[in-house]
């Protein structure tokens, strides 16, 4: 049987929480996710959520300013549509740079994935942590699967050895080097590496200090990026699994890890594999960035050896990887220069990555 934690009860010291929910054509979930938004607003009286829509140009805006003037989210929702679809980091940096330089700015920042399914108490816990633990700069949420199960939430950062375990998918090699588990499962909160963007609630003193997510990344791996700055600069990140949300990840891209009956986990864009060059060149630095490139490369030649001697049984080709990762997992000029917004400057209306994309040819 499910475990259900204790619901909390309502805070009497009126903290100024803020929920970003990022929409890109899907307004259907966002409106849905704003529904079970509004049990936490009971219990957070200063609540506020600003919808920011990546410029879905589908209708999704004009039916998300019909939804928010709703008598139920009129007083506490707002909406923020953008003419570009900038990325997950860009759409977010839109909200939160306009939040903390309002008169009275929230002090801590909800970012919620529009695909979510909160349950009763979800945000409060990580207020709560939040407030118990005064360097703690980000805690994120327990995700769930549509069957109740725990997904992936919290995360040790990747390394090179990650990445030559990633392309060789051999228990041997990952003895050897004693590779830790990408994903981790605490029963209890627990100080962590990472954790996913798709519920994760920041200090907003801990934005103010370290700036807000780089620009120059369209999607994916931006969590990861900030959460290593975060950590560089005294902070912690934890995972407070009181904090439960069912999730439907990949609703917008299509991306995610899971399979269904009968099919292979889905062909990952070229922006995912740019992505993570760019986050290890910023991270770790270019010579770093340079050798998981060929980790990776060096992974899967072990795996397809020993696919084509009979000793990988059961696994399934995956040579599009291999040509996707040639093709698009190199470093571009532009990859290991910094585009992390102060929460104070003026919000860019174009990414920094569609300009250094153009200037990279």
């Amino acid at each position: 049987m499910e475990h259900q934690p204790s619901r909390p009860r309502s805070l009497t010291d009126r903290s100024r929480v803020a929920v970003v929910v990022v929409n890109y054509r899907t307004a259907d979930l966002t409106k849905r996710c704003l529904t079970f938004l509004q049990s936490e607003k009971r219990l957070l009286l200063r609540l506020q959520v600003v919808v920011v829509d990546g410029g879905s140009n589908d209708g999704s805006a004009e039916e998300l300013a019909s939804a928010v003037v709703d008598p139920r989210y009129r007083d506490w929702v707002s909406l923020l549509p953008m003419q570009v679809n900038g990325g997950f980091g860009w759409a977010n940096n839109q909200a939160i740079s306009r939040l903390l330089q309002q008169p009275n700015p929230p002090d801590f920042i909800h970012l919620l994935n529009p695909d979510t399914e909160i349950q009763e108490g979800a945000v409060v816990h990580l207020l709560r942590y939040l407030k118990k633990h005064a360097r703690v700069g980000a805690v994120g949420s327990q995700l769930l699967d549509s069957d109740g199960s725990p997904s992936g939430s919290a995360f040790n950062f990747p390394s090179l050895r990650g990445e030559l375990s990633r392309g060789a998918r051999t228990g041997l090699i990952d003895r050897l080097l004693r590779v830790p588990p990408i994903a981790i499962f605490p029963p209890q909160a627990r100080e962590v590496d990472w954790v996913t963007g798709a519920s994760v609630m920041f200090r907003a003193d801990a934005l103010r200090e370290v700036g807000l997510f780089d620009e120059g990344i369209f999607l994916y791996h931006e969590e990861i990026e900030l959460m290593w700055r975060l950590r560089r600069a005294g902070w912690t990140v934890a995972a407070e699994p009181l904090s439960r949300v069912r999730h439907v990840g990949g609703a917008a891209t299509g991306v995610h890890d899971r399979k269904s009956a009968g099919s292979t986990t889905p062909r990952r864009p070229s922006y995912w594999y740019r992505s993570r060059s760019r986050l290890f060149a910023l991270t770790r630095g270019e010579m770093v960035a340079f050798l998981a490139y060929f980790g990776w490369l060096a992974g899967y030649v072990v795996w397809a050896a020993r696919r084509a001697t009979g000793l990988a049984r059961g696994g399934k080709p995956v040579s599009h990887q291999f040509r996707d990762h040639v093709r698009f997992a190199r470093l571009r000029r532009s990859d290991a220069i910094p585009a992390a917004p102060a929460w104070n400057e003026k919000p860019r209306l174009v990414p920094t990555w569609m300009e250094q994309g153009s200037r990279d040819g």
